[in-house]
């Protein structure tokens, strides 16, 4: 079994910490989508809850800012009827000297179950793993340019949602690539689910430095990439890049790599666009694109709160066997 297994299994083989894709296995990640598809009726209902994760305390621990993603777990842990702490990490102890690791063991000290932990530094939340409390869960939502599992997944149940099967599909990613922490994940989950014409586009400075290791074809000209893809992933530009040198002007790389109907016109008829966001109207993507009739953006978001609860539900499964009188 390889590390990340070990760290992210538990001896059953269960999910115990989602912190990347990398390591599952595709019924692993078929598990996730058919748990998340079984969620997706309660936001249908009068009232929004299940009881499963009763009793429960769920902790975002959100080093980097991002509302949506923030928003969307602590959706899905209430909606799983468990108690959230939202912890302002700029005006908490650790901005005061105290370490990350005091921090932690105060949280587990308060009989915490759950960290979902977002940071600005990739291996933030393997580290948090490794030195958790063995109860403890862990949800990577996003660390540095390394690896967003949860948005990765949602993405796969969106398409999936749209088009069935995985196998037949073209798929095309678009944008900063290199950087892209989302990007990596999202190849990784298209590759396991049997995605066999995965491409990536973006300009020379943005295309990671062995792209062949990804199992991708590479693509530097949009309109060449699009043709005859099923899908279209954009990624938000992000705009320091530009400052840095890596990038022309915003009005350039729009002409060159915004998405626009006339540059969707070489792609299937049938073909969905998809946005993590934040979306950068006029930059990676034109408005009527973004709000246009192939566009899943929306949609993904919603996706996003039953699939969080399919993986904190399956992460801590293992718990709620063991807990006295718990769920069986």
């Amino acid at each position: 079994m390889k590390k990340k297994n070990r760290l992210q299994l538990d001896d059953n083989g269960k999910l115990k910490h989602f912190l990347t894709i990398e390591g599952l296995n595709r019924q692993m990640l078929i598990d996730i989508l058919d748990t998340a598809e079984s969620f997706t009726s309660v936001t249908e209902q009068n009232i929004k809850k299940v009881p499963l994760l009763r009793g429960k305390t769920i902790v975002n621990l959100f080093f980097e800012a991002s509302t949506r993603t923030r928003t969307t777990f602590e959706l899905a842990a209430k909606r799983l009827s468990a108690d959230v702490l939202n912890i302002n990490i700029q005006a908490s102890a650790t901005a005061k000297g105290e370490t990350l690791l005091d921090m932690l063991r105060n949280f587990e000290a308060m009989h915490c179950d759950m960290f979902v932990v977002r940071h600005a530094d990739s291996g933030a939340a393997h580290f948090i793993a490794q030195h958790a409390a063995p109860h403890i869960s862990v949800i990577n939502a996003g660390d540095g340019q390394h690896a967003h599992p949860t948005q990765a997944m949602l993405d796969m149940f969106t398409i999936r949602r749209e088009k069935g099967e995985f196998h037949r599909l073209n798929v095309a990613i678009v944008g900063d690539i290199r950087h892209s922490r989302v990007a990596r994940s999202q190849i990784h989950a298209l590759s396991m689910l049997g995605v066999e014409d995965i491409r990536i586009i973006a300009p020379k400075t943005l295309i990671p430095t062995e792209p062949d290791t990804f199992g991708v074809h590479v693509y530097h000209d949009l309109r060449e990439g699009l043709r005859d893809v099923d899908v279209v992933i954009m990624l938000r530009l992000q705009k320091e890049r530009m400052s840095g040198g890596s990038l022309p002007s915003e009005h350039e790389y729009f002409q060159l790599y915004g998405l626009t109907e006339e540059k969707l016109a070489l792609a299937k008829p049938d073909v969905i666009v998809m946005h993590p966001g934040p979306v950068n109207r006029g930059v990676e993507i034109d408005s009527a694109v973004a709000d246009g009739p192939r566009s899943v953006i929306l949609q993904q978001v919603s996706h996003g709160i039953a699939v969080r609860m399919a993986v904190m539900s399956m992460a801590m499964q293992s718990h709620l066997r063991d807990a006295p009188g718990g769920q069986r």
